[in-house]
């Protein structure tokens, strides 16, 4: 029977993917990912493409910044300072310039392709009214992960479903509850 749209899309997507990997290399592949922040071992394979290295959901959403700000580098930091009780100042992060990774006709064009996930893709159940957005779903094999990482011109967030344990989970997918929870936050979020 006939291929639904965002299953069509996924799988048109995966495809130029592989072929992109194939043949650029996985090593440009892999420099490419490093140059946007992700810091994780990435194996050298064609599969790259289609997710079989794992990254942390912290460094994926920072790659995904790259692309939300025009092709700047955003490092994720948690701690923006410690002070003592009495007010001393321990630690301050420092704001250093952005570098940039990427030409930003690069960024709009990925962005483009990104927001056709929220329009017509595994993400199309993303409700963000007013807002131009665009994202990436993902579900792992067997359903031990699901996530998905979408953003606005203003604010990027990552959301992660699994189990600590690596059990698979009831067959949640990245376009199911990962999205549902995007939505809801961001809508809090941006007011």
């Amino acid at each position: 029977g006939p291929v639904p749209l965002s299953k069509a899309l996924a799988l048109s997507l995966n495809t130029v993917s592989v072929r992109l990997t194939l043949e650029f290399g996985p090593r440009a592949v892999i420099a490419t990912a490093h140059r946007l922040g992700i810091t994780s071992h990435l194996d050298p394979n064609a599969s790259i493409a289609l997710g079989t290295s794992e990254v942390s959901p912290l460094e994926l959403t920072g790659a995904y910044a790259t692309f939300a700000n025009g092709g700047y580098r955003a490092t994720p930091y948690v701690i923006t300072r410690i002070t003592t009780r009495k007010g001393r100042l321990l630690y301050a992060r420092k704001n250093t310039p952005l570098p940039r990774v990427t030409d930003a006709r690069y960024a709009g064009m990925m962005n483009a392709m990104l927001e056709q996930t929220l329009r017509y893709g595994t993400a199309k159940h993303a409700s963000l009214p007013g807002w131009p957005a665009a994202g990436k779903t993902g579900t792992s094999q067997d359903f031990r992960d699901a996530w998905f990482v979408g953003y606005t011109a203003r604010l990027v967030t990552g959301v992660w479903l699994g189990n600590d344990d690596g059990k698979p989970t009831r067959r949640v997918t990245g376009g199911s509850l990962p999205v549902q929870i995007w939505s809801r936050y961001m809508r809090g979020a941006l007011q």
